[in-house]
């Protein structure tokens, strides 16, 4: 079945696989690094592979569990090599094809990695939001709104406060972490952020100025950075592979629902009488409220089990294979995944070798529209204007009319509707796609911006409120399932492995960047521009965005590696038309009722490649006549 836009996916599948487009040598070069690292055993014969284990296991120490590697080995190999040896007893058996048929029955101690993973999400979406409702009270004490003080200063004062964090986060604390990890490891980097998150929110509830409560949130940053990129990382390294990409989807869903929680708090603590001497306690327990599940976290930490990856990467063989059996059902499942992270990274790290792989990321071609790709989602991300309405509701919904806290109130609708929307994601992004999602949903938003700036033009009070409201409530509804995922899951699969961790530090440093950029801008925004104006700017950047997807962004939902590398291989100009005839398609089909024929992407790769060819060999031929060919 066809979408909108006239492609389909199972069409284009079945296209993929007669037409696959040929690649320069550089990208065949990426594609057998990309095979090689998706299974570096591939080929291997079993006399050679018996060999290796036990020359791995004797160099390890690990001789006193060499036939569980021996088992582990060719199930590394060979996911149904129980089905072929009788080396397995009844309980192996019984829990590998557990591992199929019932695949989220896992250990409790992989349950409390997916636990303390997602109170660490819930404090990303916390640290982001208390600050939503405590504005509205800090700037009066602060006196950031006071008559003698100009407006332009004041609103530059708010988006500083605001975005302190983030800045800190494009800046500085992103690039700790690489370090922090290679020292301390995944889960003391965990504890160190956690701990960060959790000092730093009771300082800024002890703070006494505008610029006491900006360092104070700066610092906050530290916590943020490194812990954003770590925890999906962790939970992943921790996970089997046939969960491993819903527990990377429940970063940003619980994240979201700690926006939601920060926005009950604030509500809960408005109320909150000064006492003991202590003016504006409110606001104060709204800002260090945001502390406790950090807290939490650190309290969880020292029980959980370590990356077996990282302590692999260290040499800590035997402590790898110990966490392993706490995250695994049997010791053979452990042996397995232990062998198969050792010649993953082994070859991960021979791939790297001579590579300059920054370089590369931007100088050959498929890594290039990759890069462009995970940019483009990871802006989209922020100029599609959420963090405006998360970091900024609970003033909005008060500019409109809203009492103070019916305001916070409100703020409290769109923290839940962001929670509850984003739980399907977990099965639209694979059903729509990413690109589809993406295109589907954002004229949706555009919309429902144009609503939400054309309300405060309504000049019947209660009229002005339900627009604001809808129009913001409509935009959540349409964020969630669509642009709320899909940035970080794209990004994780977009790049060749030989240097993702690079491609994903470089989205991840562009959302933050962006975030930064949002934050500190909308206050003065809104009051040069007025609400109206400042709303129609992020919905023109909804549509700019909408054309950008269409023409830039690949569609990666169902793909492997190696159909990966095909997909981005592609050249952008070939891309950029296929979204354009898209674009007529629906035209002639739904505006014209014609019945034009699908838009396939792989056949017009072929067909623009045998053009070149054919443009090539006319070009060798007149200088063969010519008598100028090179020879």
């Amino acid at each position: 079945m066809s979408n909108i836009y006239g492609s389909n996916s199972r069409r284009d599948e079945r296209t993929y696989k007669r037409y696959a487009p040929q690649v320069d040598r550089r990208t065949r070069c990426i594609g057998d690094v990309t095979l090689n690292l998706e299974n570096p055993l591939r080929g291997i014969a079993l006399e050679h592979l018996m060999t290796d284990v036990e020359i791995f296991a004797r160099e390890r120490g690990l001789m006193n569990i060499l036939d569980d590697l021996k088992k582990g080995a060719l199930l590394a190999q060979d996911s149904q090599a129980y089905k072929r040896y009788n080396y397995y007893t009844d309980a192996d058996i019984k829990y590998l094809e557990d591992e199929v048929h019932h695949k989220w029955s896992q250990t409790g101690a992989l349950y409390y990695v997916v636990v303390m993973s997602s109170l660490a999400a819930a404090i990303q979406g916390m640290d982001e939001t208390v600050v939503n409702g405590a504005q509205l009270l800090y700037t009066k004490q602060f006196g950031i709104y006071s008559s003698g003080l100009s407006p332009s200063r004041n609103s530059w004062l708010v988006g500083v406060v605001n975005s302190a964090p983030y800045l800190c986060c494009a800046t500085f604390s992103c690039w700790l972490t690489y370090p922090m990890n290679q020292w301390l490891g995944r889960r003391k980097t965990i504890f160190v952020c956690c701990l960060i998150s959790f000092v730093t929110c009771i300082w800024s509830a002890l703070t006494g100025s505008w610029w006491h409560l900006f360092i104070a949130r700066f610092f906050l940053g530290i916590g943020i950075g490194p812990k954003s990129a770590t925890v999906p990382v962790y939970a992943a390294e921790c996970s089997p592979a046939a969960i491993r990409g819903a527990l990377v989807m429940m970063w940003q869903m619980w994240t979201a629902f700690g926006i939601f929680l920060g926005t009950l708090v604030d509500l809960a603590f408005y109320y909150v009488p000064d006492a003991g001497g202590i003016n504006g306690l409110n606001w104060r327990l709204m800002l260090a409220s945001a502390g406790i599940p950090g807290l939490i976290v650190c309290l969880q930490a020292p029980f959980a089990p370590e990356s077996p990856r990282w302590l692999i990467s260290k040499g800590r063989y035997e402590d790898a294979f110990n966490e392993l059996c706490r995250l695994r059902f049997s010791r053979v499942q452990a042996a397995r995944d232990l062998y198969y992270i050792h010649v993953l990274l082994e070859a991960e790290n021979e791939m790297k070798k001579g590579r300059n792989r920054l370089v590369e990321m931007f100088t050959i071609p498929r890594n290039r529209n990759a890069a462009l790709a995970s940019w483009i989602v990871m802006f989209a991300q922020q100029f599609c204007g959420v963090n405006v309405i998360a970091y900024y509701s609970s003033n909005i919904f008060s500019q409109s009319g809203f009492s103070d806290p019916a305001a916070l109130a409100a703020s409290l609708g769109f923290g839940a509707l962001n929670w509850l929307f984003a739980l399907p994601a977990v099965f639209t992004i694979d059903t729509f796609g990413r690109r589809n999602l993406l295109l589907s949903t954002f004229p949706c938003m555009a919309i429902s911006l144009l609503v939400t700036g054309s309300a405060f033009w309504i000049t019947s009070k209660n009229g002005r409120l339900a627009g604001v409201t809808i129009g913001m409530y409509l935009f959540t509804i349409f964020y969630s399932p669509g642009e709320g995922p899909v940035p970080f899951v794209y990004s994780a699969e977009a790049f060749p492995l030989y240097i993702r961790d690079i491609g994903m530090s470089f989205a991840t440093a562009t959302t933050w960047f962006w975030n930064f950029t949002l934050s500190i801008t909308w206050p003065s925004m809104s009051s040069a521009f007025k609400p109206q104006g400042a709303f129609g700017w992020y919905a023109g950047w909804c549509m700019i965005l909408w054309v950008l997807i269409l023409l830039c962004v690949r569609e990666t939902k169902g793909k492997t590696l190696e159909e990966l590398d095909q997909v981005f291989a592609i050249p952008a100009k070939t891309h950029a038309v296929y979204g354009v005839r898209q674009i007529m398609y629906g035209v002639k089909k739904y505006l014209l009722f014609q019945n034009p024929p699908l838009v396939d992407l792989y056949e017009m790769a072929v067909e623009s490649e045998k053009n070149n060819a054919g443009r090539m060999g006319t070009r060798n031929d007149g200088a063969h006549l010519t008598g100028t060919e090179d020879g």
